[in-house]
This record gives structure tokens, sequence and C-alpha cells, in this order.
């Protein structure tokens, strides 16, 4: 019989900064890319989503 123990992870300042910056980059280049985008494929995939949003695209 074996017994499990739980074992809490602890990150540290400087992994929480780089999960940090990353995850907002990610973000903004998401509202970016979908919000400028000039093809029309990428601009009428990303149009509801723009609206719902505010993001003004006209």
């Amino acid at each position: 019989m074996s017994t499990l123990t739980n074992q809490a992870y602890v990150a540290t300042s400087s992994q929480r900064l780089v999960a940090i910056i990353t995850a907002a980059t990610f973000g903004l280049a998401l509202v970016f890319i979908s919000g400028f985008a000039s093809p029309e494929t990428i601009h009428n995939a990303a149009h509801d989503w723009r609206h719902s949003h505010n993001f003004p695209c006209h």
C-alpha cells in the first residue's frame, strides 16, 4: 500500500513575471491582429468578435 502526498507547486517571482508577460503579449497580439486585420477573410472571421467587445473596425 502506498500513500500519496499533496505537494504544492510554488512559482518563483521571476516565473510569475514571465507568465504574466507571455499572457499579456499573447492577448494583445490577438486583439490587434483581429482588430486591424485587412484581408477580407480575417476581417469577416473576427468581425462579430470585435463588435461584441466594442472594438471599432470600420
